[in-house]
């Protein structure tokens, strides 16, 4: 995976991005998992932010937006997936368009949680710490036990709207019971 950065800003925030994932690892106090229970919640209605390059690094904005964006608990009853990125990063841009097309077709059953690196949430920090792979964009999915079942950085896929590979890992999740 090749990440080319092409502006000051994007340079910035990788490297921003890169020293938060080493200094959280590190800490002590980002204590354990929260675990949420059973049912719905995460993050939920997600979509694209607007105005989204998938070829360059112009955009400022968080690609993912959503209601309960803040939530950094795993389910305790379905597979968990974890989205970490931030802003100024093609590739961040099109796997969040990926794992919003996974959201549209699993919303039901699997817990979507989304973590702007740049603004990680106090409940956010312990996932941080345990499955950011300090490099963007990072996935991880979590079988209904907490189980890793997948945890890599980079794009899922090499064409943008693939989504297989996604549809595969969250089955491997669900059969993990």
């Amino acid at each position: 995976m090749t990440i080319r950065i092409r502006s000051l800003p994007a340079v910035v925030t990788v490297l921003a991005a890169l020293v938060a994932g080493v200094l959280w690892a590190t800490e002590r106090e980002s204590g354990p998992l929260a675990v949420a229970p059973a049912g719905a919640g995460g993050a939920t209605r997600l979509t694209l932010a607007p105005g989204l390059s998938f070829t360059d690094d112009s955009s400022s904005n968080f690609p993912i937006r959503g209601e309960g964006l803040a939530d950094g608990r795993i389910a305790s009853d379905r597979p968990t997936a974890i989205f970490f990125g931030t802003s100024h990063c093609w590739n961040t841009n099109r796997e969040a368009e990926r794992f919003v097309a996974l959201y549209a077709k699993e919303t039901d059953t699997v817990r979507f949680l989304v973590v702007d690196l740049d603004r990680p949430t106090s409940d956010q920090k312990p996932l941080v710490s345990r499955f950011y792979k300090g490099y963007i964009p990072t996935l991880a999915v979590l079988d209904s036990k907490g189980g890793v079942v997948y945890n890599q950085a980079g794009e899922t896929a090499r064409d943008r709207g693939d989504i297989s590979k996604l549809e595969e890992i969250v089955a491997k999740a669900r059969l993990s019971r």
